[in-house]
């Protein structure tokens, strides 16, 4: 994928779901997105609701093109027209006026979370025939009723920790694969690139070997993992990273990606309520649910017994399966229902581990923003972490110095933010850590030290004596 996103000259939309045979129409992106919001929503809308509606379509149309969805599976364009994947489009359509107008002010904006690069995955629905985690249309028009302003609309929905962004950049859509196939002997950007989501990935497929270092180097640690990914993969093993082998390890690394996030999207901190609400089994859906699912999923970073789960508010197979093991590892009845007994016995473990960490490197698992902002002169453990976090991510990135982890916020430590935020392409926060710092610096501080760990019997990428 691009290293930063981008506005597409133009988009090209493919009329059905992925797999069926439909024609393919290319078309500027402020026209796809008039044809789009003209499709979903009513131009009568008060302009509060209709802005909010379509900054979510933006982002969700950049979301696609920036990851590279469908172009990284082979497919010969960015976004399709069927509502079960994508959003709608109606070619040939007529467009409302005063949408237009919208699309034509705010084309280049869109939404993303605090911390984060890529455009927000904005997930939305009617919220009257479909409901899902993300903005409700029709919510949207009562929340705009009520007085709310674009942005209320969209934090009602997405949480606090978004930001609408806007960029100049507007080019044509180019593949991020590059120019020459990657082999033993190449070197570059592309190549460190590799070798960190391959290391990734092996943290879930096991069978492939770690790389050391990741240095931008092709060598031969680096071509076993790519041979071991396209064995897995099923593509030709040649330990060549050309098209097909690029483009998939995308789509893994986005794959696992997401297994590895702790908080969802349509989840905010607000929302996770202390009280056990009633009782819930299979089948029971809801706000209840999504709290279950987020204490279990934050529990099971720290306990391997308990998978991991989904916060979608659908009590399914998998999040019975994560209860069952909660309550055996907690001397429960292992039914799988989450009565009063369970749901305390988990928020007190939940607030245990909580309250028994303290802000210091702990397995992998950055803690969350500690609530203030941090600047030069500041000192405590949350500056020890920070400077602990970094100084693991310069491993990797020789261009981040270390620091000594004093919990000191000096000038060396502003340096080394620095450095962070020009390798990241993250905007100059002038020598602050706030809550998009901080979070930056924590997912990739958790990246890596996942893509350096071993399971049993994996090739850590060096010799072992």
């Amino acid at each position: 994928m691009p290293n930063t996103p981008y506005i597409p000259e133009t988009i090209t939309v493919h009329l059905g779901a992925p797999s069926e045979p439909a024609q393919n129409v290319t078309l500027s992106f402020p026209d796809y997105i008039k044809n789009v919001a003209s499709s979903e929503i009513y131009p009568t809308w008060p302009e509060s609701a209709l802005r909010a509606n379509i900054y979510a379509q933006i982002s969700f149309a950049l979301n696609r093109v920036y990851t590279e969805y469908y172009r990284s599976r082979g497919y010969p364009f960015d976004i399709t027209s069927s509502t079960a994947f994508d959003q709608s489009f109606v070619y040939g359509r007529d467009i409302f006026e005063n949408i237009s107008d919208i699309v034509d002010e705010i084309f280049n904006r869109y939404l993303v979370r605090q911390g984060f690069i890529e455009p927000l995955f904005a997930q939305y629905c009617d919220g009257d025939r479909v409901t899902c985690a993300g903005l409700s249309q029709w919510g949207s028009l009562s929340l705009a009723q009520q007085g709310y302003t674009p942005y209320e609309i969209l934090t009602y929905y997405y949480g606090d920790d978004i930001d609408i962004v806007s960029t100049d950049d507007v080019r044509g859509i180019t593949a991020s694969v590059p120019p020459v196939p990657l082999q033993r002997g190449s070197s570059g950007p592309d190549v460190q690139l590799i070798q960190t989501r391959l290391n990734r990935i092996a943290t879930n497929y096991p069978a492939i070997p770690k790389i050391y270092p990741t240095n931008g180097v092709f060598g031969e640690t680096t071509e076993e993992a790519v041979r071991a990914f396209q064995r897995v993969f099923g593509l030709g093993v040649d330990g060549i990273v050309g098209q097909a082998t690029w483009y998939r390890i995308q789509y893994i690394y986005n794959a696992v990606k997401r297994l590895s996030e702790l908080y969802s999207e349509g989840l905010t901190l607000q929302d996770v309520s202390t009280q056990y609400p009633e009782s819930l089994s299979l089948g029971s859906t809801g706000q209840g649910v999504e709290v279950l699912q987020y204490y279990l999923r934050y529990v099971a970073q720290f306990l391997p017994t308990v998978p991991t789960v989904t916060v979608d508010g659908s009590f399914g197979p998998s999040t019975e399966e994560a209860v069952r093991a909660f309550q055996s590892a907690y001397g429960l009845t292992p039914d799988g229902v989450v009565g009063e007994l369970t749901w305390n016995r988990l928020y007190n473990v939940y607030l245990g581990f909580n309250d028994a960490t303290s802000y210091a490197e702990l397995d992998g698992l950055a803690l969350p923003f500690p609530g203030r902002i941090l600047q030069q002169g500041d000192t405590g453990d949350e500056v020890r972490a920070l400077q602990q976090y970094l100084n693991y991510i310069a491993r990797d990135y020789q261009t981040i110095p270390t620091v000594e982890a004093d919990g000191v916020f000096g000038p060396a430590t502003a340096r080394a933010i620095d450095a962070f935020e020009e390798q990241f392409g993250l905007p100059d926060a002038r020598d602050v850590v706030n809550a998009a710092v901080w979070n930056a610096i924590a997912r990739v501080y958790d990246d890596l030290y996942l893509s350096h760990q071993t399971s049993e019997g994996q090739s850590p990428g060096y010799t072992l004596n």
